[in-house]
């Protein structure tokens, strides 16, 4: 059975830092990439970052680059998101899911959400101006 696993979150000021973790049962990371996303209330969910560790590719979203990092620990079966510099608009519930590796190019799928098929049950992040 696939399951995905995000953990993490919690209330931090602004300027703080948190690191998310999506561990991942069912499957291996040399088949399936990991992505984060995250949703307010109201809103889709938005794509913040992706790592397919096989290929060596990541991807960050234009509002995260240079203060989110995503990595993987392939031998726990883990990615993280080390979020730094934190923002109130941060603020979110992040998920984590899974989407079939592809090889070495995803041009812009990684941003969309019906192209993962599993997925996590998401963790709060509330940043505190």
């Amino acid at each position: 059975e696939v399951q995905l696993q995000a953990s993490g979150g919690g209330l931090v000021q602004a300027g703080g830092f948190l690191r998310l973790s999506c561990t991942a049962s069912g499957f291996g990371f040399d088949d399936y990439a990991i992505g984060w996303f995250r949703q307010v209330p109201g809103k889709e969910r938005e794509g913040v970052s992706f790592i397919n560790s096989y290929d060596g590719i990541v991807y960050y979203g234009d509002s995260v680059k240079g203060r989110f990092t995503i990595s993987s620990d392939n031998a726990k079966n883990t990615v993280y998101l080390q979020m730094n510099s934190l923002k109130p608009e941060d603020t979110a519930v992040y998920f984590c899911a899974s989407m079939a590796r592809r090889g070495a190019w995803y041009g812009s799928s990684w941003l969309k959400a019906y192209e993962y098929d599993y997925w996590g049950q998401g963790t709060q992040v509330t940043v505190s101006s």
